[in-house]
C-alpha cells in the first residue's frame, strides 16, 4: 500500500512512518525537513506541504503536518496558519483525487482553556482567537472544518483524531514542551523550569499507545473526531518530581510566569475511543518516561 504521511519527519510522524514501514507499506514522507529520518530507507520525496503535487498516487493519507510546540509554531504564526489551512486543502485535494481515506491529527488545544474536565468530543472549547496560541489552536479548528466540508461536498473519507500530550523517543530534545524540557534539564543537572505554581495539569500518552490509536482509527469506519490520549491527569510539579527521582538527580526548579493562554487543565475523556475503537493506553507513565529518558541519554553519547 502506498501511504502518504505529511509531517512525517516530526516526532509522531517519525514513529508512525517507522511503524508503517515495518508493516511493509510504501511510505511517502512529506515535510519541510527530515532531521529524524535521514538514516531510514524512505521511498518517495520530502517536500514542503504547501507545494505538494496534488495528483500524487496514494492509497491512504495521514495528515500530521504542523509544528505542535508553542515556542516553535509561534516563531512564524502565519506559516503555522497556512500549514493548517492551505496545507489541509492541498491534502484533501489529494484524497479527493485518489478517492482514498485521510486521517487528520487534530489536537486537544482546540478545547482551549477548558471549562469542563475531562474534555469530551462534544465540548466546543474555550479558545482565545486573538492570542499568541491562536495560530495553532484556531488553525487546527479550521483544518477540521475543511475536512468536514470535503466530506460533505465531495464524499472524502475523513477520520479526525484529537491528540492529547504525547511523549517518547524521537521527540526533539529542544522541543520546548514539558516532558522533553524536564528530562533534558535534569540530565544536564540544570534547574527544571516550572511555569506558574506548577499545579496546572496535563495527561501524557506514550507514543506507542498514540500510534496504536491512530492506526485503529484509520482502519475503522468512524469519521470522528475521537480523543486519543491518556486520562491520567498529573500536575507539572508532580511530573518534575517523578522525572527527578527516575534520573536520581537533586531536585531543583526555576519558576517563571505562566505563558499567555497556557491551559490550567488538560485531560481527555476517551470513552468514545474505548467504545468504538476498543482502544485505551497501556503504558504507565513511569514506564514510558524510562524509555524516553533512555532515548535522550543515547543522544549524548
Amino acid at each position: 500500500m502506498r501511504i502518504l504521511v505529511t509531517g512525517g519527519a516530526g516526532f509522531i510522524g517519525t514513529n508512525l512512518c517507522l511503524k508503517l514501514l515495518d508493516q511493509g507499506h510504501h511510505v511517502i514522507c512529506v515535510d519541510i525537513s527530515c532531521p529524524n529520518i535521514t538514516h531510514q530507507n524512505y521511498d518517495g520525496h520530502v517536500v514542503d506541504i504547501l507545494g505538494i503535487n496534488k495528483q500524487i498516487k496514494v492509497d491512504q493519507i495521514y495528515h500530521l503536518a504542523c509544528h505542535a510546540s508553542p515556542p516553535t509554531y509561534q516563531i512564524d504564526p502565519i506559516h503555522t496558519i497556512r500549514t493548517c489551512v492551505e496545507g489541509t486543502i492541498n491534502v484533501c485535494e489529494i484524497a479527493k483525487f485518489n478517492n482514498c481515506p485521510i486521517l487528520f491529527t487534530s489536537t486537544s488545544e482546540i478545547y482551549g482553556e477548558p471549562e469542563i474536565s475531562p474534555q469530551n468530543e462534544s465540548y466546543r472549547g474555550n479558545v482565545n482567537c486573538t492570542g499568541p496560541r491562536a495560530c495553532y489552536d484556531e488553525g487546527k479548528r479550521m483544518a477540521e472544518t475543511i475536512l468536514f466540508e470535503y466530506h460533505r461536498l465531495h464524499g472524502v473519507d475523513i477520520k479526525i483524531c484529537r491528540l492529547f500530550n504525547t511523549y517518547g523517543p524521537f521527540m526533539n530534545p529542544e522541543d520546548g514542551r514539558v516532558v522533553s524540557n524536564f528530562i533534558n534539564q535534569a540530565i544536564r543537572e540544570e534547574s527544571m523550569t516550572i511555569y506558574g505554581d506548577g499545579e496546572q495539569t496535563r495527561s501524557f500518552c506514550y507514543i506507542d499507545d498514540t500510534i496504536n490509536g491512530i492506526l485503529k482509527l484509520m482502519k475503522s469506519k468512524i469519521t470522528g473526531p475521537v480523543n486519543i490520549g491518556n486520562p491520567h491527569e498529573i500536575s507539572m510539579k508532580d511530573l518534575s518530581i517523578i522525572i527527578t527521582n527516575l534520573l536520581e538527580k537533586e531536585y531543583n526548579v526555576c519558576r517563571k510566569p505562566l505563558p499567555i493562554d497556557d491551559p490550567t487543565h488538560r485531560c481527555p475523556d476517551i470513552s468514545l475511543a474505548n467504545k468504538i475503537l476498543n482502544w485505551d493506553p497501556k503504558i504507565e507513565l513511569e514506564e514510558g518516561l524510562r524509555a524516553t529518558i533512555k532515548y535522550y541519554e543515547s543522544l549524548r553519547y
